[in-house]
């Protein structure tokens, strides 16, 4: 379906600079567009790239100055950019599936309005959904869940005995929560498990990445604070307290006991050792490695963890190893030390 550049500023309240009347067809990011393409910039500072574009008409801060494309200027390109997307593409709201005659409900779960089982899913005894959620095929909710409002959970998640979800939450494919914690104390000379007997408590509006687990407390809930985001293949252990608004990235491993303040940004590959605290808005870089509690408003990088301007001169010191091993044998010969 074709929309004019003048209706689509007006879904997003935009205001127009250029030809209004040219026609759009689809939405593409700026390497994808072309003639009869609307495209976006976040910032002014991408604003050499639409130069080359071959797009009819973007969707660009309200700053940017002209340049000749048919523009929409907002307040939020991103945000708006989506909102012409989703438009473009006539998503539809989504309608409730029901409960499919081949999924499982236990009789005494309690099923909130609309929601969408979908074949070959599994909800447990006593389990609690709340009102529009979403189990996708394969799902299975373990006895006692309580699911919020609106939760998404795609194919093949796995939420075990006792594990709580908020409101908005949704779970990517494969991920599992509330397993066992890896618990074990030693006995005759044998690893006996240490019974895990809490659970796993997951805050409003997480999102949570595919292939992820979140083990479930030892006597205690391990909790995921409310806005946190997680990546795929992400692994936090029995007993974390994870703080809200926290972005944890691919292949993050968080140790048992650990906690995070607010806004704590852990990147791809880095690892947390257990009984570790890292403060309020801690950025960690890939791969570091934090085996002590860590200050907050501050960067860290490296392993072990340090502020990342130590450990910037650190890297480029070991860089220059090589060269300063041949100055030192130099140094040696001349000196007769050989």
């Amino acid at each position: 379906m074709t929309h004019t550049v003048r209706d689509l500023a007006a879904l997003v309240q935009g205001q127009i600079h250029g030809d209004g009347e040219q026609a759009i067809k689809a939405a593409r990011s700026i390497t994808e567009a072309g003639p009869g393409d609307i495209t976006f910039i976040e910032n002014e500072k991408h604003a050499r790239v639409l130069a080359s574009c071959q797009a009819s008409a973007a969707v660009v801060p309200l700053t940017m100055p002209l340049n000749g494309l048919t523009l929409i200027r907002v307040n939020d390109p991103l945000a708006a950019f989506i909102h012409i997307v989703q438009h473009l593409q006539n998503k539809s709201k989504h309608v409730p599936h029901g409960i499919d005659p081949r999924a499982f409900v236990h009789p005494s779960a309690q099923i909130g309005a609309d929601v969408s089982i979908h074949p070959f899913a599994y909800v447990g005894e006593g389990s609690v959904l709340g009102a529009r959620c979403i189990l996708h095929p394969g799902v299975v909710v373990g006895r006692h869940c309580r699911l919020g409002d609106d939760v998404v959970l795609h194919p093949h998640v796995v939420l075990y005995e006792d594990t709580v979800l908020g409101d908005r939450v949704i779970v990517h494919a494969n991920a599992v929560l509330g397993a066992d914690g890896f618990g074990y104390r030693q006995h005759q000379g044998r690893h006996i498990k240490v019974p895990q007997l809490g659970n796993v408590e997951i805050g409003d509006d997480v999102e949570i990445g595919a292939c992820t687990t979140i083990d479930r407390g030892t006597f205690q809930p391990t909790r995921i604070g409310p806005g946190t985001k997680i990546d795929n293949l992400v692994m936090v252990a029995h007993n974390c307290q994870v703080g809200p608004h926290n972005l944890l990235v691919s292949q993050v491993g968080i140790a048992g006991s650990t906690s995070t303040g607010s806004h704590v940004v852990i990147a791809g590959q880095a690892g947390v050792a257990d009984h570790v605290h890292i403060g309020d808005r801690a950025i960690l870089g890939a791969r570091t490695g934090a085996n002590n509690d860590l200050d907050g408003d501050a960067r860290y990088l490296g392993a072990p963890a340090l502020p990342e301007r130590d450990q910037k001169r650190i890297f480029a010191t070991v860089a220059r190893l090589p060269e300063m091993r041949k100055d030192l044998q130099k140094i040696k010969a001349h000196l007769g030390m050989e």
